[in-house]
């Protein structure tokens, strides 16, 4: 099994409401990059639905540099509805609730992991907030 001591969690950088699913992004990445399989372990859509992407035994593909003890988790949105250069924590109430849900479990399981955003490792928005300070009483909880 693979150690894991981060989660990253990133956004999709897809307009404000565009309902994007787990196929689309699976896509992007398999169609167009060129990649094995979707890049996120997880991908939480419009609705709230937590989708499994990548498994994670295997290594993702989504934070350049640490992705061998990471776990990546991908919400669909990120940018402003008529403006796709302009970032935009464009959570919907199900997607904060299903995000909270889902780190509280990897948690119970990865207890030594740090959330952390795709931001903290790379100069992008991505997820167009600050992921490690929103959630680090779930980072802190379980040390």
């Amino acid at each position: 099994m693979r150690k894991i001591n981060k989660i990253i969690i990133h956004c999709s950088a897809t307009p404000q409401g565009r309902d994007v699913d787990i196929e689309t992004i699976r896509g992007w990445h398999v169609d167009e990059r060129g990649w094995s399989d979707i890049g996120y372990h997880y991908v939480i859509e419009l609705d709230g639905a937590i989708k499994k992407g990548r498994p994670v035994s295997i290594q993702g593909a989504h934070t350049k540099g640490h992705n061998k003890n990471s776990i990546g988790i991908c919400y669909v949105g990120g940018t402003e509805k008529d403006d796709i250069k302009i970032p935009k924590d464009t959570r919907t109430d199900a997607q904060k609730d299903s995000l909270t849900k889902l780190l509280l479990e990897l948690k119970v399981d990865y207890c030594e992991a740090v959330i952390y955003g795709h931001r903290d490792f790379a100069s992008k928005a991505c997820p167009s907030f600050d992921a490690t300070e929103e959630y680090k009483y779930i980072s802190d909880y379980y040390e």
